[in-house]
């Protein structure tokens, strides 16, 4: 052999090498290694614009869509009084939908477009994130499954910033390992400094964080610089803590959570249900490796990215309810790397027990693809079911294309309680005939969500003169014993009850439109 290769002409060698060096320039990643990281970006891609235009936005969407409507002056003076924890998504989504209405009318596809990228580069993330702390095959096998996780691909279509945020920490965990083996740390402090003003509970990412450096036992120059990037990111985020912390009654709505909360997020994250989440919670626990010191292991963070926000969160929420799944949608990106850790282990067993025998561990990716696309057809029932607009707490298009067909023109319009003026906001056209006896001054001028409202001695004298009136109402508001705190909304409903009776009622999830004339 080795007088072959001295026979070899020089030229031969030089080519060879010119073409190496050529074809390393052209593309600097592996081929493998590139299809590992964009194949779950186009599966989670197609998963997201699958049944996209579910034909209504939910009152969550709505606002996102009535906001980003207005001027950056407007937008500011309504951060001031609420919803400053949304303020970056809102002027995003601004900027998105002005730049859509140069080419045609934005509508609902395009304010969930931002969403839909956010997680198809989160799964390209989570899969670059296997790849770089463990494998290809590895990195390509959690990127699928975050991909076909139905708790994914609900946020993917959803008008709010949880799947922006989620790429954002995804990204941040990315260039934490970069800058732990010898790379810069502000791109790190950038990122999770943008994702935290995106949505300030992400900041709970940087704990996990510093779970996965202590697991890692880094040496203190690398807790040092850490400390100063989270510093960076502090600065950043305390104008924005500050003012949330005036708009805490937003949230008053969250209940403590319980078990059967933690249960449930258990079992969206890994998007297996009852039984079959056994396995899952297995091969997440076979996953769990640690490595040597200094260095970052896939399962030393995975396993903090996962568990420490939504742990952290519950347990604070036991004292001040602030937890909601969405807010931690972010930790999800640590399950699949858990999963397919664990299951690169045991396809590593397998192929040790079958060494002599006819096991090909070149075909173990192709076997791990099978198996998830096995996993993706069983929860294809889920994903249809959640591309319907029956799956939101409710649906504004219904409750205005009600209001569009049974108005007519100057028909007088009330909504109970006053947040039922968003559909009017989202759906214009549909409410362009009627007239709107409670409102004083309109949302975008007042600085509000949903405008301000005339005093109680104010509306009593307009309904005094109607002998017909159009209700845009919650169910709930219309049911017997309802009450409420503001002395407007109880006007409202005592008025009604007294005065008038109901003829028509249009009954949608949720809302209820529902015609009432003068008592004789």
């Amino acid at each position: 052999m080795s007088s072959l290769c001295k026979d070899r002409p020089p030229v031969a060698r030089t080519c060879t090498r010119t073409r190496a060096e050529v074809a390393s320039a052209l593309l600097p990643v592996p081929v493998h290694v590139l299809v590992s990281v964009l194949a779950p970006v186009l599966v989670m891609l197609a998963l997201g614009l699958w049944g996209l235009d579910r034909g209504g936005m939910w009152r969550d969407e709505a606002v996102t869509f009535e906001v980003a409507h207005r001027s950056v002056p407007q937008i500011w003076r309504l951060l001031h009084g609420v919803d400053a924890v949304h303020g970056l998504y809102y002027l995003v989504m601004r900027t998105v939908l002005s730049g859509w209405a140069a080419f045609a009318r934005p509508d609902e596809v395009v304010l969930r477009l931002p969403s839909v990228l956010g997680a198809a580069a989160t799964a390209g993330l989570v899969a670059a994130l296997g790849v770089r702390l463990c494998r290809p095959r590895v990195g390509l096998w959690a990127g699928l499954l975050y991909a076909v996780t139905p708790m994914a691909g609900h946020y993917a279509q959803e008008g709010r910033s949880y799947a922006l945020v989620s790429a954002g920490v995804a990204g941040s965990t990315l260039l934490l390992v970069r800058a732990v083996r010898g790379g810069g740390w502000w791109p790190y402090g950038a990122v999770a400094g943008v994702t935290c003003v995106l949505h300030e509970f992400a900041v709970l990412a940087l704990l996990a964080h510093a779970c996965a450096l202590a697991l890692a036992r880094v040496r203190g120059r690398v807790w040092r610089a850490w400390g100063c990037a989270v510093g960076g990111v502090a600065v950043v985020l305390l104008p924005v803590v500050v003012v949330s912390q005036g708009q805490a009654a937003q949230v008053a709505w969250l209940a403590v959570p319980d078990l059967g909360a933690a249960g449930r997020l258990l079992e969206g994250f890994a998007g297996a249900p009852g039984l079959l989440l056994v396995p899952c919670l297995v091969l997440a626990g076979v996953g769990v490796r640690r490595g040597p010191r200094g260095e970052l292991s896939l399962g030393g963070v995975a396993l903090p990215l996962v568990a420490v926000p939504p742990v952290v969160l519950l347990a604070v929420s036991q004292v001040r309810p602030l937890y909601d799944e969405r807010y931690v949608l972010y930790a999800l990106a640590g399950m699949p790397l858990l999963v397919a850790s664990g299951a690169d282990r045991v396809a590593g067993v397998m192929g040790r027990l079958r060494a002599g025998g006819h096991f090909a561990p070149a075909r173990t990716p192709l076997l791990g693809v099978l198996a998830i696309a096995l996993v993706l057809a069983s929860r294809l029932p889920v994903l249809q079911a959640d591309r319907s607009a029956d799956r939101r707490p409710d649906n504004l298009a219904a409750v205005s294309r009600v209001a569009g067909r049974e108005t007519r023109p100057g028909d007088p319009l009330l909504f109970l309680p006053a947040f039922g003026r968003r559909a009017a906001l989202t759906y214009p056209d549909d409410f362009r005939r009627t007239r709107d006896v409670a409102l004083s001054v309109p949302a975008p001028v007042d600085g509000s969500l949903y405008g301000r409202e005339v005093g109680a001695d104010e509306l009593r004298r307009r309904l005094g003169r109607l002998d017909r009136l159009w209700v845009v109402a919650q169910t709930y508001a219309l049911r017997p014993g309802w009450s409420s705190r503001s002395p407007v909304e109880r006007l409202k409903r005592a008025v009604l009850d007294e005065e008038f009776v109901p003829r028509a009622e249009f009954v949608q999830k949720g809302s209820t439109v529902r015609l009432y004339v003068r008592r004789p």
